[in-house]
């Protein structure tokens, strides 16, 4: 687990968020791919999404779920947390999906989920059996898809 960061900034116009290219780091788990599904769903349909390492961030990116960025993790939350609050997204299928995420990352109990554990599974094995990153990302994003349907109906 990261040490916290300090809290999250207030929600951000989404209009400086859309038409960007976006980077984490490589092989996403279960944080990361959460928050590309939402940047992807719901802030920015034309998202591009690139791995780097910490390093090696391109400077015309948005960086997200790494150390040290704004968009990443924040005070407890994980970055799906701080991605729906910086977006000012909450409806209550995304607060759901928030707690799934935020308990299959930090797996600190602050959230008891059903779903966490089966996600983290599903996420891990996928990671054992496929190397592409960019491939882990849209598969990894069409559970999402799946899970958010299951959470209350398709959008």
């Amino acid at each position: 687990m990261r040490p916290a960061s300090p809290a999250p900034a207030p929600p951000a116009p989404l209009g400086a968020l859309r038409g960007r290219r976006w980077v984490t780091r490589p092989r996403p788990h279960v944080d990361r791919i959460a928050s590309a599904w939402l940047i992807k769903r719901f802030v920015d349909p034309d998202a591009e999404f690139l791995f780097a390492p910490a390093e090696a961030l391109p400077p015309d990116a948005i960086p997200f779920d790494v150390l040290g960025a704004e968009l990443s993790h924040a005070g407890a939350d994980c970055t799906f947390e701080t991605l729906l609050r910086r977006a000012g997204l909450g409806d209550r299928r995304l607060a759901a999906l928030a707690e799934i995420v935020h308990a299959a990352d930090l797996r600190d109990d602050k959230y008891q989920r059903e779903e966490a554990r089966g996600l983290d599974v599903a996420l891990r094995g996928l990671l054992a059996v496929t190397k592409d990153d960019h491939e882990v990302l849209a598969t990894g994003m069409r559970l999402f898809d799946g899970l958010y349907a299951t959470l209350g109906g398709a959008r």
